[in-house]
Parts: C-alpha cells; sequence; structure tokens
C-alpha cells in the first residue's frame, strides 16, 4: 500500500507548448511498473485550454470544478459540469479546458504505452475554441 498525502506533490504550471492560457497540473498519482496508469488534478483558468492530442491507451476525465468544454476531431464543442466523465477511446484526436468565462477543474486520468501516455500536436485556434 501507498498513501500520496494531499500537497505532497508540488503543483507545475502548465507548459506553454501543450496549452493556452494559465493551467496548472496537480499531480495525484503515478503507479509504478508493472503498472502504467498516472492521473493529475488539471485546473483551466476561464478560456485555458489544451491542445490538440491524443493518448494510445484513452484518457478519462472527471470534472469536479466549474464548467468546461471538450471537443473529438469532427465533432461538436461539448460543455461539461461537475459529475461529469468523459472518456476519449485510444488515439481520438481531442482537446479539453475551461469556458470562455468560467475556470474548469478535472482529474484526468490516462495509461503510458511504451513510457508515453499522451502525443501533443498543434495548439486549437482562437477561431475553433469559439466555434460554438
Amino acid at each position: 500500500m501507498d498513501i500520496t498525502r494531499n500537497g505532497s506533490l508540488p503543483s507545475a504550471k502548465g507548459p506553454a507548448n501543450w496549452f493556452t492560457g494559465t493551467v496548472r497540473i496537480d499531480p495525484l498519482f503515478q503507479a509504478a511498473d508493472p503498472a502504467r496508469v498516472g492521473g493529475a488534478s488539471v485546473t483551466f483558468e476561464p478560456g485555458a485550454r489544451t491542445a490538440w492530442h491524443t493518448h494510445p491507451l484513452g484518457q478519462t476525465l472527471i470534472v469536479t470544478a466549474g464548467c468546461g468544454r471538450v471537443q473529438r476531431e469532427g465533432g461538436p464543442i461539448e460543455e461539461i459540469r461537475p459529475g461529469d466523465v468523459v472518456w476519449f477511446p485510444p488515439g481520438e484526436k481531442h482537446w479539453h479546458g475551461a469556458a470562455p468565462t468560467t475556470a474548469m477543474t478535472h482529474i484526468a486520468i490516462q495509461e503510458a504505452l511504451d513510457g508515453k501516455a499522451v502525443e501533443w500536436l498543434e495548439h486549437v485556434s482562437d477561431e475553433q475554441y469559439q466555434d460554438d
């Protein structure tokens, strides 16, 4: 058994090459081998969002606060709220973030394949983000 105490892992600023706007990442867990799952609480300030990206084994988001947006490539922008759970299948190109005027926090859970949990792609343009 391993207990990670709340606040024992430092917060990090979301890197500009992965995010638009102000984002804080609070790591929650990273399982030891042979397990390959990891999770973080991610807080997006209003208008902040990820770049387009994919996950080799998929990703689950659990919204814990605020109001956000998610979109898969070719699909509509969907609003997400606390209690919503979003599943992106393996390889599905997508983005997620806060609503334009409201912050959003979610827990992101994904597994790594051969040590890699995400493939970052191009940024979501302001036009793509506002298209609703």
